[in-house]
């Protein structure tokens, strides 16, 4: 479990490394808001509402990389999802979708390491010794994050998506999770960070 001179670590490792990653890929997320404005024809800009630290809600941000289309409402997007755009495609397989995130690194809402932020429904939902996950802001990436990096894919397999996403992926991802925050270590999330950008 983080103490509080980790805790104070990891809050002054994400502050840097946030303002870095800012000042290094502003036009590119200038860029993709463009082009997924004139694609979505809508805000390039795309937010929702998550469940963060100690389970308060937050808005988190990120590139648009679907289009609205009446009919079709899920909460589980897989691979070939007909609202993903052709932009949308590229944007999420390079991560450039999720650069917005570094925003919300910035505002403290979410840090670089960490479980992924859910929907309410999921994190808010967790009772017992599970609740330990909601101690520290939601990740950009992590350990379950890599560990189901190719999550679409996965569930695109599936005959009922949302239904193995909650009873298969997200226990597990509760469970790693745990282990994460148990386990802690700046140097851990040092290299979580460099295993998410070498792929």
């Amino acid at each position: 479990m983080l103490n509080t001179i980790d805790r104070i670590q990891k809050r002054v490792f994400d502050l840097l490394l946030s303002i870095i990653g800012i000042t290094l890929t502003w036009w590119i997320m200038l860029l993709a808001w463009i082009v997924s404005s004139l694609e979505t024809r809508s805000n390039g800009l795309f937010t929702q509402t998550r469940v963060g630290k100690k389970g308060k809600l937050f808005r988190v941000f990120k590139i648009k990389t679907m289009k609205d289309i009446p009919g079709i409402n899920t909460t589980v997007t897989t691979k070939e999802d007909a609202r993903i755009t052709t932009s949308g495609a590229f944007f999420r397989k390079t991560k450039i979708d999720e650069l917005p995130q570094l925003f919300n690194v910035l505002f403290g809402t979410m840090s670089f390491v960490g479980a992924r932020p859910d929907v309410p429904g999921f994190a808010d939902k967790l009772e017992g010794e599970d609740r330990m996950i909601l101690e520290l802001p939601p990740g950009i990436t992590g350990p379950s994050s890599l560990k189901y990096k190719d999550e679409e894919a996965l569930l695109a397999k599936q005959k009922d998506p949302e239904k193995y996403n909650k009873e298969v992926i997200w226990p597990d991802k509760v469970q790693i999770n745990k282990a994460y925050i148990k386990d802690w270590s700046l140097k851990k999330d040092v290299e979580y960070i460099i295993k998410t950008i070498i792929g």
